[in-house]
């Protein structure tokens, strides 16, 4: 029985903490630490909103619908070899999302989350043609490494957001290894490539 809720509270963590929520996650951190906050809230409301069309709900569905096509359950989905055309669909659509924003003259530090994003997919994508590494882990360490760099750009302690940070890269890593998706490896390999991809793209930017 505890087997059975461990594994429960596994697959719900992995849900919860799908990648596809990284730039929504990022955007609610900036509106609420930087400069950005002062702008009006249907201003930040359609931005989140934006955001969620075009890195969750816009991504989800087209996989969903390609799954469907090829007829593959979701276990089928995830074996590495099938992974790489959800790959292309999510870099994609984080691109038609940034290039909307780069229509729409939004400030750098909005626009750099999405070029975060898609530095992770296309590096996890770039690795997972040999080896299946954790995107759910990558994204979890792009939050973080966008924290990080933020922290220095903004001027601001960024302690207790590490600390609630690296205790859900904790879940997401456990969750992952009792669904048997990945290995320690796995995880520690891609929540390296995420923290290294959204410091440096935020520092450079």
């Amino acid at each position: 029985m505890n087997e059975k809720k461990i594994i429960l509270a596994s697959r719900i963590i992995s849900m919860v903490t799908t990648p596809f929520y990284l730039p929504v996650l990022g955007l609610i951190f900036l509106f609420t630490f930087s400069y950005l906050s002062i702008f009006p809230t249907m201003y930040k409301l359609l931005m989140v909103l934006l955001f969620y069309l075009f890195s969750v709900l816009l991504p989800t569905y087209l996989i969903h619908v390609y799954s469907k096509y090829e007829g593959w359950t979701t276990k089928q989905l995830i074996n590495r070899e099938r992974r790489m055309v959800p790959y292309v669909i999510s870099i994609l659509c984080y691109f038609l999302g940034f290039y909307l924003l780069t229509l729409m003259n939004t400030p750098d530090f909005i626009s750099v989350i999405f070029v975060v994003a898609i530095i992770i997919q296309v590096l996890c994508a770039a690795v997972n043609r040999w080896w299946k590494i954790s995107i759910h882990s990558a994204g979890i360490g792009g939050v973080t490494g966008m924290v990080i760099a933020f922290s220095f750009i903004l001027s601001f302690d960024p302690t207790w957001w590490l600390c609630m940070l690296l205790l859900i890269a904790g879940l997401v890593g456990t969750a992952r290894m009792v669904l048997r998706q990945h290995s320690l490896a796995q995880i520690v390999c891609g929540y390296l490539i995420g923290l290294a991809s959204g410091f440096i793209i935020v520092m450079v930017i």
